[in-house]
């Protein structure tokens, strides 16, 4: 079992294989785990797609597995692991962060309310929302 930390939440994945800095995951699973799609045309957000590099497919792709962690690597994105390999966290680079901000549009997230029930940021899109945080610590 490994648990993956990403843009979209935590995931546990018991699918997923770490060796050493690569970490496959089945293609069906990174919609989920972190909202990309393996196509042909290499790995794609919606209609934005990274070619996998020529020459190098087989370590970015292989038995239907993607290396996420080879791709994160590649597109320059920030991620760490645990040093047993079972926790993963990937995340936007610096430019991305910088594009969201300029915007001004809070990035997707969903949290519990009181009684579990998760709530998307998303679904409150074109209303005013009025965000509290707190941390214990």
């Amino acid at each position: 079992m490994v648990t993956i930390v990403a843009g979209l939440g935590e995931r546990d994945v018991a699918a997923a294989q770490a060796d050493g800095d690569d970490l496959w995951l089945p293609a069906d699973v990174l919609p989920a785990v972190v909202g990309l799609t393996l196509k042909p045309e290499g790995l794609c957000h919606d209609a934005l797609c990274v070619p996998v590099p020529r020459g190098r497919e087989a370590a970015f792709v292989r038995d239907g597995r993607v290396n996420l962690a080879a791709f994160w690597r590649h597109t320059e994105r920030p991620w760490a692991r645990s040093e047993a390999g079972d926790l993963w966290v990937f995340v936007a680079n610096a430019r991305e962060r910088a594009d969201e901000w300029l915007s001004l549009q809070a990035p997707d997230c969903a949290l519990p309310d009181l009684a579990g029930n998760m709530n998307a940021l998303s679904g409150q899109r074109g209303k005013k929302v009025f965000l509290v945080t707190w941390e214990s610590w």
